[in-house]
């Protein structure tokens, strides 16, 4: 596991409490694109946690984005995401 993924994973755990969390490095697929240029990765999260229940798809995105906070900056450029609720 790359140092990459295990602090986005850490920052998820952390700020929504949760061990159900799948991370895939995809930045080898935007290799040439402007934001590969910066060397910030792109990346896609699954992603469960009690805190996305209730909420919707906007919602628990802005969650994971607060999680992640300054990883933004410096690992990441782009993050797609799928996050659910225990119950789904």
């Amino acid at each position: 596991m790359s140092d990459r993924i295990m602090r986005i994973r850490a920052a998820l755990q952390q700020g929504l409490d949760t061990d159900d969390i799948a991370i895939r490095d995809d930045s080898h697929l935007h290799a040439g694109h402007a934001g590969a240029q910066t060397g910030l990765g792109h990346f896609h999260v699954t992603i469960r946690s009690r805190y996305f229940s209730g909420k919707s798809p906007i919602d628990r995105h802005r969650l994971v984005y607060d999680a992640l906070g300054p990883l933004m900056e410096t690992d990441i450029h782009a993050v797609s995401m799928r996050a659910m609720a225990p119950e789904e």
